[in-house]
């Protein structure tokens, strides 16, 4: 049984259909042709912007284990030959710090639904038993559900094609460069315990590139607006909530 087409799950789809193609309807005055790209546009962005709490709780999270990783580390180095004493003194060192070890885990758990109906919209060539008319949309010649993969499987990769995503991949690319020049240690030590490994996150975006070309293009326009607003979001709240040490 296809997971979309149980009833829940088909119904919210159809939802978050209907309100892009009625915003898309609502821009075709200005943007013409290009009002349905326009719209996954204005869709991500406000996404990504009702999303904001999440990723303020994030950077909080990361400035908790950022601020207790010189304590775990010395627990680390105490208790090394004793995991059960490692784990009973680390959990009392965040209950004494009033603290969870999973602090930050629920705003990405509460964002991944979300995400996760949008970009099934940009996936799916039916919605709810019906074609999806979105990606016959058009964005400078190119049907929203065209991919540069199924167009070079298919013989179809024609110019207007291959300008579209290679602006995107492009974009994609110097975000990525970006992103791992800002997230880029100060050492070349390992991180501190319970962080994130940020040495490899410049790695993983230029990644999304690749993915970039096996997806439709309307899910393209979304990865591209939504790490560009992540690398912004990062940056923002870096300074607001700078880690220990920064």
């Amino acid at each position: 049984m296809d997971l979309y087409s149980f009833p829940p799950i088909a119904a919210v789809l159809q939802a978050a259909y209907g309100a892009l193609m009625g915003l898309a309807d609502l821009l075709a005055p200005l943007a013409g042709p290009s009002a349905a790209a326009l719209a996954v546009v204005v869709v991500t962005l406000l996404v990504r912007a009702a999303l904001i709490p999440t990723g303020i709780a994030q950077a909080k999270a990361d400035r908790l284990r950022s601020r207790l990783a010189p304590k775990l580390r010395a627990l680390q180095e105490r208790h090394r030959k004793n995991p059960e004493r490692l784990q009973r003194e680390t959990m009392k060192l965040y209950a004494d710090e009033k603290a969870s070890p999973f602090a930050g885990c629920l705003p990405v758990l509460i964002q991944a639904p979300i995400v996760g109906v949008i970009y099934s919209v940009f996936l799916h060539a039916s919605i709810a038993g019906h074609a999806n008319a979105l990606l016959t949309e058009e964005l400078a010649g190119v049907p929203l559900g065209t991919s540069v993969a199924g167009s070079v499987v298919h013989g179809a990769l024609d110019p207007a094609t291959a300008v579209v995503f290679g602006a995107i991949v492009a974009v994609l690319v110097i975000v990525a460069e970006i992103t791992r020049r800002v997230c880029r240690p100060k050492t070349t030590d390992a991180p501190a315990p319970g962080m994130p490994d940020l040495r490899w996150l410049g790695v993983l975006q230029f990644a999304t590139a690749v993915v970039a070309l096996f997806v439709p293009l309307a899910a393209a326009l979304y990865l591209v607006v939504t790490v560009t607003w992540t690398l912004v979001q990062r940056i923002v709240l870096r300074r607001r909530f700078p880690l220990h040490g920064g």
